[in-house]
């Protein structure tokens, strides 16, 4: 049962990124460009993502299990630090070279698009030197 709902829920990200143009490098590159051709849709977009998001993240708060009886893991940690901006950076000046974020990346990389293998191909790569990193500073 979990596989379906986990197929269901990539199935309507998926959809809902092809919909509303997230999966678009040059409508995300407009909506990120203010100064000339501005696209202002995709914030709507992004609003609505964070208001479904406000309303689950407090109704799991209440709980201890999900709906299909896991237990429900938030996050602990409060306190913004020198990763958590420096990561923050990273991924803003990724999105805003390639107008790809990780989520659409993948929708791309399904749809056998050229720009999302290369993309997902560079955080994956990244994924791992972050990774080797880590193991070299532990």
């Amino acid at each position: 049962m979990k596989l379906v709902f986990a197929f269901l829920s990539g199935l309507i990200f998926g959809l809902g990124m092809l919909i509303s143009g997230m999966v678009n490098p040059l409508k995300v590159l407009s909506f990120l460009d203010i100064t000339r051709s501005w696209d202002p849709s995709l914030a709507l977009v992004m609003g609505g993502a964070i208001a479904v998001g406000l309303l689950a993240f407090s109704w799991m708060k209440r709980r201890q299990r999900s709906l299909l009886g896991e237990s429900v893991q938030l996050p602990l940690v409060r306190h913004i630090d020198k990763r958590l901006i420096g990561g923050s950076a990273l991924f803003g000046i990724g999105w805003g070279i390639a107008g790809i974020c990780p989520g659409p990346g993948l929708v791309l990389l399904g749809a056998g698009v050229a720009k999302g293998f290369i993309f997902v191909a560079a955080m994956v790569a990244g994924m791992l030197i972050f990774n080797l990193i880590e193991r070299a500073r532990h």
